[in-house]
């Protein structure tokens, strides 16, 4: 991990990434940006990320097929699935992706800074 926990955030609607960006700008976290899972994965491929956070409902990919790819390529990364369907996310894929939490939309402020607490430090 670096000094500075990034976390990189993933989620197609410019105004959610917008929002989470400005939840945690006072946590003392690097905070990146996607828009797309195939834009996430370049950055992890050019970066150091301790932490993806993904909407699972994109056009492309859904976000545990995200994160599976970021378990295969990148496993120290941490993975937290954030839906505003949660109810339709099976608990067996979570845990057979390694995915650490499910979060559901609209998120809340304090449960989101705790899980990023609990996994990668910062706060």
């Amino acid at each position: 991990m670096s000094e500075r926990p990034v976390v990189l955030f993933v989620d197609d609607e410019p105004r959610i990434l917008s929002a989470l960006r400005r939840s945690l700008r006072r946590e003392g976290y690097e905070i990146l940006t996607a828009q797309t899972p195939a834009a996430a994965l370049a950055i992890l491929d050019e970066r150091a990320v301790d932490l993806v956070v993904s909407d699972q409902k994109m056009p492309g990919a859904s976000g545990l097929a995200l994160l599976g790819e970021v378990a295969r390529r990148h496993p120290a990364v941490a993975r937290i699935l954030l839906t505003g369907w949660p109810e339709e996310v099976p608990r067996s894929e979570l845990e057979r992706l390694g995915v650490h939490a499910l979060l559901p939309k609209p998120w809340d402020d304090a449960a989101l800074k705790s899980e990023l607490r609990a996994l990668v430090g910062g706060g």
